[in-house]
């Protein structure tokens, strides 16, 4: 059995959002949380997961992330309802 893998979007203390894949978004929002995800959320901790979204396999959830983080912030959350 193939995994699954979900793009996220969570928002982080200071207001931003930070998206990303992973094969287990509870586990990865916890490294996040605990100081031990990305950089950016090292220094900017999250808050909560505010969408997640599953793909077939890993690089098509890296071509959505990529999509997901050329766009302006206002139309982030939406990706999530429209992108099929």
């Amino acid at each position: 059995m193939q995994e699954s893998w979900f793009l996220y979007l969570l928002e982080c203390k200071n207001g931003t959002f930070y998206a990303g894949i992973s094969n287990d978004v509870e586990a990865r929002f916890a490294a996040h949380a605990s100081g031990k995800g990305a950089r950016y959320t090292r220094a900017n901790p999250p808050v909560k997961i505010l969408a997640s979204k599953a793909y077939a396999d890993r690089s098509s959830a890296s071509v959505a992330e990529a999509q997901l983080k050329n766009l302006p912030r206002n139309k982030k959350l939406a990706f999530f309802d429209h992108n099929e």
